[in-house]
């Protein structure tokens, strides 16, 4: 994996996060967790390059980020949609996920990175705020979306270093 400057590179947010899929990931090398998220976005918010992404909260990986100042955004190689599918179905407080998914942890700090990855994002989290069903415009999203009322909570991190792949 090779740091890149963030104004080195050019991708579409709606085929990287929507059709290809991110891992989003926080903890330790001792202890972290990693899951599959299809939601999320890419921008510039209170002079930053930032990054938005939506954890629902019985996810194993939201006690993790909770606790860490950093996340990563992880985007795999072509060929990692099992691996990807495992992430998004199988909670990491029941195995070992991340191995068993067939990924690899490189050398990190501030937050996990996958060998396997062709672009990762380190993020230092700015902001955390529960979705709220009563600022939903349209009602049709929380029956859709929520009917469990399991409501994400989403973060904004400052997108910090940029590693690559490629």
């Amino acid at each position: 994996m090779k740091e890149i400057s963030l104004d080195k590179f050019e991708f579409s947010p709606f085929n990287k996060i929507a059709k290809d899929w991110m891992l989003v990931s926080a903890g330790t090398p001792e202890s972290c967790s990693t899951l599959t998220a299809s939601w999320g976005g890419v921008g510039v918010l209170w002079g930053k390059d930032v990054v938005f992404s939506f954890i629902r909260p019985q996810r194993h990986t939201l006690k993790f980020i909770d606790q860490e100042d950093y996340f990563s955004i992880t985007f795999l190689k072509d060929g990692y949609r099992d691996a990807l599918n495992y992430c998004g179905s199988h909670s990491g407080g029941e195995n070992q996920k991340i191995t068993e998914a067939g990924l690899h942890l490189a050398e990190f700090k501030e937050a996990p990175i996958f060998k396997e990855a062709s672009l990762t994002f380190i993020c230092k989290k700015l902001y955390r705020q529960p979705l709220e069903p009563k600022y939903l415009l349209d009602q049709s999203l929380d029956e859709r979306w929520y009917p469990n009322k399991d409501y994400h909570n989403m973060f904004v991190g400052e997108i910090v270093r940029v590693f690559s792949n490629d």
